[in-house]
């Protein structure tokens, strides 16, 4: 249990650091398709860098947190194998690294991030009104609907793979 919550920080660090890079660094805004259309219609393109090499260290971290993001599931599954793992301790591992994951982004991005810090907003002033007097994100139900039907079924199914190997 306690690798499970170790990978489920680690995870939650390279998201962090994903959403930093896109952000700060890259400022693509194709990185916003998740953001509400409000904002993705006033969102105006970065021709230019922040500072010179700024996309370079963003492209840097970025293909740092993906290799961190698989590093979490290579090292769940082997772990897992090592084990002996049944399907309901792999659902249970797996589940509970989005489980932490997704109570994460709820109160760290859209609730903080977005709502109370203006670190988008900071990036990306234009932005601003759209966000302003906002209590929480935009998109409480789609958060929702990942933390209770999306991910235990992506945890079933990555499960049930899991056990089909041992």
């Amino acid at each position: 249990m306690l690798l499970t919550i170790f990978l489920a920080i680690v995870f939650c660090a390279a998201i962090s650091l994903m959403l930093l890079s896109a952000v700060a660094f890259i400022q693509d805004t194709r990185f916003f398709s998740s953001a509400p259309k409000e904002a993705q219609a006033v969102l105006k393109p970065r021709e230019n860098e922040l500072f010179y090499g700024a996309r370079i260290i963003g492209w840097t971290l970025m293909n740092f947190s993906v290799l961190m993001i698989l590093g979490v599931g290579v090292i769940s599954i082997w772990d897992g194998f090592r084990s002996g793992y049944t399907f309901r301790q792999f659902f249970l591992r797996f589940v509970s690294v989005f489980t932490i994951y997704k109570l994460y982004d709820m109160t760290c991005f859209d609730w903080f991030l977005l709502c109370r810090s203006g670190f988008f907003q900071y990036y990306f002033p234009e932005v601003g009104p759209v966000y302003n007097g906002r209590k929480y994100g935009y998109n409480i139900k789609s958060q929702l609907l990942k933390l209770f039907v999306i991910f235990p079924a992506a945890s079933a199914l990555a499960a049930w793979i899991c056990t089909l190997f041992q």
